[in-house]
């Protein structure tokens, strides 16, 4: 079935789509998978400037500004590639975490606490956030 107005998911992507199309960039799974990655790297970085957490030894500035960098030049290729790891896992959150694993497998830093990217939480940690997260990107 070709995608036109009568024959889209919701109104939203028919009738409501010129209105709304600027809310696919928050909203979409590419707009969730990115919020999750933010919220999984942000973690990390809370978790390594924790003094009470000595195995995992504060980032340096290089390590922080990369670590932002992949938040702020998350892709559509990026989200893909998300997508592709979870094609085995079967897992949402699981496939994004892989996905930083693989991404910032080059930074000595990192790799020494990989396993503790997602320390701590569940997905529904992850994934509240990042829902919260895009409505307030939504709404402003």
């Amino acid at each position: 079935m070709n995608l036109q107005p009568i024959t889209a998911l919701s109104p939203l992507d028919g009738r409501y789509e010129s209105k709304v199309s600027a809310l696919r960039e928050h909203f979409s799974e590419f707009g969730l998978i990115r919020n999750r990655v933010k919220v999984e790297i942000e973690w990390l970085k809370a978790l390594a400037a924790a003094p009470e957490l000595a195995e995992i030894a504060p980032f340096s500035a290089a390590t922080v500004a990369e670590l932002d960098a992949v938040i702020a030049e998350f892709s559509v290729a990026d989200g893909e590639a998300v997508k592709a790891i979870e094609a085995t896992t079967n897992h949402d959150v699981k496939a994004m975490e892989y996905w930083l694993k693989q991404r910032l497998g080059h930074n000595p830093e990192v790799t020494r606490v990989t396993e503790f990217i997602h320390f701590g939480c569940t997905s529904e940690d992850i994934n509240n956030v990042s829902h919260a997260l895009m409505l307030r990107d939504g709404r402003d």
